[in-house]
């Protein structure tokens, strides 16, 4: 898209001058004479450079005082200075406050437009890496070759490089959030910003100053997504007054600013995230249909790790290697009893827990070679009460069974976390714990334990049609 170039300057005659040459160029510009047209023009329309004269005639403040105010609201925004009665020390102060270079009147067509060009690139780099530094701690790839996983990777791969609207929904913790930064990395605007606003923290009225910004010269969040995406997270808790507007932003791309009249045209994609049920909020009315069906293009529902259980031992993997990295310390890894515990645990706050989990093994006990083992485990894992290293306390009921009572109780909460372990597969548990296949299978089957081994109604299926 075009750049909009803002040209703030006393006199009248140079400020035409730049009008002509820069849209000969193909930039649009706006124009002011002094500091309060110049943030009138600003709160109008965020422009992606500004050109400031240091010495205005008009009005109390000079550039400098103009310069330091857009640094302050805009850090990113470039600014180049100008003047005609300029000296090395005025120069030097502007690009110390933040200007991106100085040039003196009367200046060579060329040479401002090279300057210009420069300029909209460093800043396009800036942006770029911030965006950057800000995905750096989350991890750009899904861990893990479940078939919950498999099949969420190939829905992505697919929608991401369209410009379609997508509603992810899932449990709390399950990842909606990378999900979007995943389908942002993978479309044409991977190079534009990535933003999230989360609609459930803020109040009715500062979300929509955070959303649309405000005649004071806030910009909105929706503003500064432009040639990028916008990730509305948990949109859920929106106000349905403010639903009705982004209604309208989805219909037009054009929003107001809060307090202004005149509108602000984006080229936004927008991603909407939530851990409820959207069909129940309608039923409700609190939630908009029309809402609905504009987001739910693409519907994406992100699984709970419960449901991907095989990839716990990969993720626990990734976040020790992650931690590691991040902290300089000894590398670690799972021992088999550690991951078999993890993989029994039903992981209420999904990915998000399972990584909390890891770093706080790794915070509580010293730093080793040795793989960690169970009770190194926090005590909600191991089912353990006091420090780690006590001795686990005999489970109530089972202490109050004879022995035989009491063993088969054992052993069936043994299989039963085992099946759910290997997802059902006979199999895979029948190996790991050292018993024969048809063995097993009649041991399940006398602790009345359901199985869903996929291998056996294949070859159940395979006897009826034989």
């Amino acid at each position: 898209m075009t750049a909009n170039i803002l040209i703030v300057d006393d006199e009248e005659d140079i400020r035409r001058l730049i009008q002509g040459i820069l849209e000969d160029e193909g930039y649009t510009t706006q124009q002011a004479a002094n500091a309060e047209q110049a943030y009138v023009r600003m709160a109008e329309k965020t422009p992606a450079l500004a050109i400031l004269d240091i010495w205005l005639g008009q009005g109390d403040e000079d550039g400098l005082k103009i310069l330091a105010r857009i640094k302050e609201e805009h850090p990113l925004l470039p600014v180049l200075m100008i003047s005609g009665h300029g000296t090395i020390e005025t120069a030097v102060t502007a690009i110390k406050m933040g200007a991106y270079d100085f040039i003196e009147k009367p200046f060579k067509t060329d040479r401002l437009l090279l300057m210009i060009s420069r300029a909209l690139e460093t800043a396009a780099l800036k942006r770029e890496n911030l965006t950057l530094r800000q995905r750096a701690d989350v991890p750009m790839d899904l861990s893990g070759e479940s078939a919950a996983v498999v099949s969420l990777g190939q829905t992505l791969g697919r929608v991401g490089p369209t410009n379609s609207r997508v509603l992810i929904s899932g449990e709390p913790g399950t990842g909606k959030d990378l999900a979007a930064r995943m389908i942002h990395k993978m479309s044409a605007r991977s190079t534009g910003p990535f933003m999230m606003l989360n609609c459930a923290t803020l109040l009715p009225e500062r979300l929509e100053i955070e959303l649309f910004g405000s005649v004071d010269g806030t910009t909105g969040v929706l503003e500064r997504s432009h040639g990028g995406t916008l990730l509305l997270d948990e949109v859920a808790d929106m106000p349905l007054e403010t639903q009705g507007k982004i209604v309208r932003v989805l219909q037009e791309q054009k929003f107001s600013r809060i307090g202004a009249k005149d509108p602000v045209q984006v080229d936004v994609r927008i991603l909407a995230s939530t851990n409820r049920d959207l069909q129940q909020a309608m039923e409700k009315g609190d939630f908009r249909q029309d809402l609905f069906y504009r987001l739910n293009v693409v519907p994406v529902r992100m699984p709970s790790l419960r449901e991907r259980i095989e990839d716990i031992p990969a993720l626990a993997d990734y976040f020790l290697r992650q931690y590691v990295a991040s902290n300089g310390v000894t590398s670690r890894t799972m021992s088999e009893a550690a991951l078999a515990a993890l993989q029994v645990y039903n992981w209420p706050g999904n990915v998000r827990q399972l990584r909390n989990m890891i770093e706080w093994v790794m915070i509580m006990n010293a730093p080793s070679s040795e793989p960690i083992r169970v009770d190194q485990l926090p005590p909600e894992i191991t089912g353990q009460s006091g420090d780690a290293g006590t001795a686990r306390v005999l489970d109530r009921e089972l202490a109050a069974l004879p022995l035989r009572e009491a063993r088969e109780k054992f052993e069936k909460d043994y299989l039963e976390a085992q099946v759910k372990r290997f997802q059902g597969n006979i199999s895979k548990t029948s190996q790991f714990i050292g018993m024969e296949r048809s063995a097993l299978h009649r041991k399940l089957k006398s602790l009345g334990i359901a199985m869903n081994d996929s291998s056996d109604n294949i070859a159940a299926t395979q006897k009826k049609s034989a």
